[in-house]
C-alpha cells in the first residue's frame, strides 16, 4: 500500500531526530563555542573594569585631543578623554572621558578639573614636561559626599585645593580696584592667601572676588577687619604732607590685597566662610570707612576752596573729629536769603567715634544739641593750610569769641549750616586793602616838597663835606705839615736832655735842692706874721701898742700932746 507524500516527510524527520539523538556532538564545535564564551568574558569584564562617562566644559580646547589627552591626579592616570564637541549654543566645549574605576570615589560635587600646560607667571614657570608629552587635565578630589559626573575644567589651577584648611570668603569692590586671579593676599608683608576667583556682576557694576586665607592666618579674620587694594608703591599727597608706602616686589609687579583691623576698634568676633566685606581702593578710605555714625552739615564758603580735596581732615584744635565728604556739594541749589556774596557749599561729616566711644552707643541727637550749644559759644569753622608744600587745606573749628551769641541756624538743603569765619588768607588780603586805602588816602605832595628840600640840604652838607675834606686834604700834603714828626722826635730828644741833666750827681740838681731848702725856711719865717695879720688885720698899718683907739684929725691941724 502506497503512503502519500506528506506521510513519507514525517517518516523521514522522525528517523532524523532519532538518528541525532542518537548521534554523539561533533568536537569541531567545542573550540568556537569555548572562543564565543571567552570573548564574551573580556567583553564582560572590560566592560565591568571601566570607571563611569564624565562630562567635561571648557571655553577652549586648547591642546586637547580626543583619544590621547589623559587626566591624572598625582601624575597617575585615571582617565582619558574619548570625546570632544562644541556645546549646542556653540559657546562652550564639551567633552566625554572615560574615567578608571579606582577614580569613581572621587567624582564628587566639590572635586576640580584644570588644564596642566607650560605656564610663564609671577611664580615662575611651570608645566614644562607637557612640552613633549603634551596637555592633560588635572584632577584634584573633593570632600563632598555627593556624586557628580559633570564638572567645568578651569585653564588656570586652583589656589588651594577644596580640602585644604582655611577660609574662604567674598570681597565686593568697584571696577577701578580688579584683582586677577592668582594675585596675594598679604597681612603686614607677609603672605597669607590668594585670590580664588574674579568675576564682574554687570547688575551691580562691581567686582566680585573670591579668595582663600590660609590656616592658621584665617583667624586673623574678624568682623573689624577691613581690606583695601595694594598697587606696590602708594604716593599721596594731602594736607598730612607726602606719604609713600613700598609693598612687597609681588606686590609691586602685580598688585595684590592687605587687610587689618583700624587701631580705634576692637580685634571683633570671628566669621565663617563665604563672609562677605568692602574691598577699599586703599588703606585711608579703609580706616575711614570705620567710622559709620556721624553728623553731617554743609560749609557755605564764601572764600577760595582751592586745596580743599574730599577726605581732608575736619580738626578742633589739632585733633581730628570729622572728614569733608564733598567738594563742592550740590553747588546748583540756590543760594541762602541775606547772603551779599556767593558761597561754595562744601559737606562735611562729624564722626564722634574718632574720640574713642565706638563701643559705646551713639545718641547722635545728643551730639547734635551740643554742637549747637557749641555754636552759639562761638564755635566756627574755617580753612587752613595743612602743608606749605602741597598747598592742600584742612577744616579748623575753633571759638571765635567775637561771634560768641551771634548765631542764626540756618538750612541748606535739608543740612543745617556750619557755621563759618574768614580764613587767615582772607583776613590777611582784608588787612593788605585797608593798608592800601590808607595809603591812598594820605597827602604825598607836602611829603615829596619835604622829602626835596631835605634833599637839597644835604647836598649842600655834602658839599661842605667834599670842601672840608679837600682842605684837610690839602693841610696833610703840606710839607710843613709833614716836618712837624721831626720837629715834634727833636723836641722829645731835647727835653730827655734836659732831664738827664737833673740827675742827683749834677749840679743844677744840687743848685735845685738848695733853693727849696730856703724856700720852705722862708715859709717857715712868714707862718708867725701871716697869723698875726690873719688875727689882726690892722696891724699892717698901726703899732701894736695897747690904748685907746686913735681920734682922726681934720687935714692941716695937728695932734693935741
Amino acid at each position: 500500500m502506497n503512503n502519500s507524500p506528506v506521510d513519507n516527510d514525517r517518516e523521514d524527520s522522525e528517523h532524523r531526530a532519532r538518528a541525532s539523538r542518537q548521534a554523539p556532538l561533533s568536537p569541531i564545535w567545542i573550540v568556537p563555542i569555548v572562543a564565543l564564551l571567552i570573548g564574551a568574558w573580556l567583553v564582560y569584564d572590560n566592560y565591568a573594569s571601566q570607571g563611569p562617562m564624565i562630562t567635561l566644559t571648557m571655553d577652549s580646547a586648547d591642546g586637547i585631543e580626543a583619544g590621547s589627552t589623559m587626566i591624572k591626579t598625582r601624575n597617575v592616570e585615571v582617565g582619558q578623554i574619548e570625546s570632544v564637541s562644541l556645546s549646542d549654543d556653540r559657546s562652550q566645549v564639551v567633552m566625554q572621558a572615560r574615567m578608571s574605576e579606582q577614580a569613581e570615589p572621587m567624582l564628587v560635587a566639590d572635586t576640580s578639573f584644570w588644564v596642566v600646560k607650560p605656564r610663564i607667571g609671577r611664580e615662575g614657570i611651570s608645566g614644562l614636561n607637557t612640552v613633549l608629552s603634551g596637555s592633560y587635565l588635572q584632577l584634584e578630589p573633593g570632600r563632598s559626599d555627593e556624586e557628580a559626573r559633570s564638572f567645568e575644567v578651569s585653564d588656570q589651577p586652583p589656589v588651594a585645593a577644596p580640602g585644604a584648611e582655611g577660609l574662604r570668603i567674598n570681597l565686593t569692590s568697584q571696577v577701578g580696584n580688579a584683582l586677577s586671579v592668582g594675585d596675594p593676599i598679604t597681612y603686614q608683608g607677609l603672605p597669607v592667601g590668594r585670590v580664588e576667583k574674579a568675576d564682574f556682576d554687570i547688575d551691580n557694576q562691581k567686582m566680585q572676588h573670591r579668595v582663600f586665607i590660609e590656616s592658621p592666618y584665617h583667624r586673623l579674620i574678624t568682623r573689624n577687619t577691613r581690606f583695601w587694594t595694594t598697587s606696590g608703591i602708594d604716593f599721596s599727597l594731602d594736607s598730612q604732607g607726602i606719604n609713600i608706602q613700598v609693598e612687597s616686589v609681588e606686590a609691586l609687579l602685580g598688585g595684590g590685597v592687605t587687610f587689618g583691623v583700624p587701631d580705634d576698634l576692637p580685634q571683633g568676633d570671628p566669621v565663617s566662610s563665604d563672609t562677605h566685606f568692602t574691598l577699599h581702593p586703599d588703606e585711608q578710605s579703609a580706616r575711614q570707612g570705620t567710622f559709620d555714625e556721624y553728623l553731617e552739615y554743609v560749609l557755605l564758603i564764601e572764600d577760595t576752596v582751592r586745596g580743599l580735596s574730599k577726605g581732608a581732615p575736619v580738626e578742633f584744635r589739632g585733633v581730628r573729629i570729622g572728614t569733608v565728604a564733598s567738594v563742592p556739594w550740590n553747588f546748583t541749589a540756590p543760594q541762602l536769603d541775606g547772603r551779599d556774596r556767593l558761597a561754595i557749599p562744601v559737606l562735611i561729616r562729624i564722626e564722634p567715634q574718632r574720640l574713642g566711644i565706638d563701643n559705646q552707643e551713639m545718641d547722635l541727637e545728643e551730639w547734635e544739641a551740643r554742637f549747637k550749644r557749641l555754636f552759639e559759644r562761638g564755635l566756627r569753622a574755617s580753612l587752613k593750610s595743612g602743608s606749605l608744600l602741597t598747598g592742600a587745606l584742612f577744616v579748623d573749628l575753633t571759638f571765635d569769641d567775637q561771634r560768641a551769641g551771634e548765631y542764626t541756624a540756618e538750612t541748606f538743603v535739608q543740612h543745617d549750616v556750619f557755621p563759618t569765619t574768614s580764613t587767615g588768607l582772607a583776613q590777611i588780603q582784608s588787612q593788605v586793602t585797608n593798608l592800601l586805602d590808607k595809603l591812598n588816602g594820605l597827602e604825598v605832595e607836602p611829603i615829596l616838597t619835604g622829602l626835596d628840600d631835605n634833599l637839597s640840604t644835604s647836598k649842600a652838607m655834602l658839599e661842605e663835606v667834599r670842601q672840608l675834606t679837600t682842605s684837610v686834604d690839602s693841610l696833610v700834603k703840606d710839607p710843613q705839615t709833614r716836618q712837624l714828626p721831626a720837629n715834634l722826635n727833636t723836641t722829645l730828644k731835647e727835653l730827655q736832655s734836659t732831664l738827664q741833666g737833673l740827675s742827683a750827681d749834677s749840679p743844677a740838681y744840687r743848685e735845685l735842692t738848695d733853693t727849696l731848702d730856703q724856700v720852705r725856711r722862708l715859709m717857715r719865717d712868714l707862718q708867725p706874721a701871716a697869723r698875726k695879720i690873719s688875727e689882726d688885720p690892722r696891724a699892717l698899718l698901726f703899732d701894736t701898742q695897747e690904748g685907746e683907739d686913735p681920734i682922726p684929725r681934720a687935714p692941716g691941724t695937728r695932734s693935741q700932746p
